[in-house]
């Protein structure tokens, strides 16, 4: 199988670099593609960068000039469902826009006006499910594995009355800023997804450690579930 990968940041990449072979750099416009092989699977890696526009970008550009059959995107999210602890994971089982809003039109807010089918993109489900035992068996005891809804938006949230607005309306269980949009171009594309998510805090400005420190860290992480997962594909 031949499989995309998408970080947000170049600390959510480094690690998956380091354990692919055959390494060749594609660069197309603004992006880096690193393309190798991983435990049998032909592996394509690139930086989106922060934001919707730039995850799709990525997204698509990795569907048309490598044929990728699928994406996973890996990074932090905040937490908005209260059991969720920093450094806990969070596997998607779907992912929606919670910042696109055409109430005035009479749409319910999170939907995509004219748009065919859903605005809740699910995630494929045999992805989900050796994702989430892959992070089961890499995360020690201390940390939680969930499976849920992942909210998508550009902006970063840092109030609690309003991750706690996003959690009822929504229903997602953590929250970030390119998820969705990846999960719309898979959607578009008929390729399966999964989004893999450390948490970074719990979405209401406060975390106990620094963000940078933390990014290294989940990052690593992401990588050994992430190369569990391509093992058990």
């Amino acid at each position: 199988m031949k499989v995309g990968i998408i970080g947000a940041m170049n600390e959510e990449i480094a690690f998956f670099k380091k354990a692919m072979a055959d390494l060749e750099v594609v660069q197309k416009g603004l992006l880096t593609f690193y393309s190798g092989t991983s435990y049998g699977h032909d592996v394509v890696i690139t930086k989106s960068g922060v934001g919707k526009v730039n995850g799709a970008i990525a997204a698509q550009m990795l569907i048309d000039l490598f044929d990728i059959e699928a994406l996973i995107f890996t990074g932090v999210a905040g937490g908005v469902k209260e059991e969720l602890d920093v450094e806990d994971i969070v596997i998607s089982t779907s992912c929606q826009q919670h910042d696109i809003d055409a109430s005035p039109l009479g749409f319910e807010r999170g939907t995509i006006p004219m748009f065919e089918g859903t605005s809740d993109f699910p995630a494929d489900e045999h992805l989900v499910n050796i994702a989430y035992q892959a992070a089961i068996h890499t995360m020690n005891k201390e940390s939680k594995v969930l499976k849920g809804k992942i909210i998508s938006g550009d902006q970063f949230i840092a109030d609690k009355n309003v991750v706690k607005e996003l959690g009822d309306t929504f229903g997602g269980i953590c929250v970030e800023m390119e998820g969705a949009a990846v999960a719309q171009v898979a959607h578009f594309n008929a390729i399966p997804y999964v989004i893999i998510r450390s948490i970074s805090d719990k979405a209401n400005g406060e975390a106990p450690v620094s963000f940078e420190t933390f990014v290294e860290r989940a990052a690593q992480t992401s990588s050994k579930i992430v190369e569990r997962l391509l093992n058990e594909l």
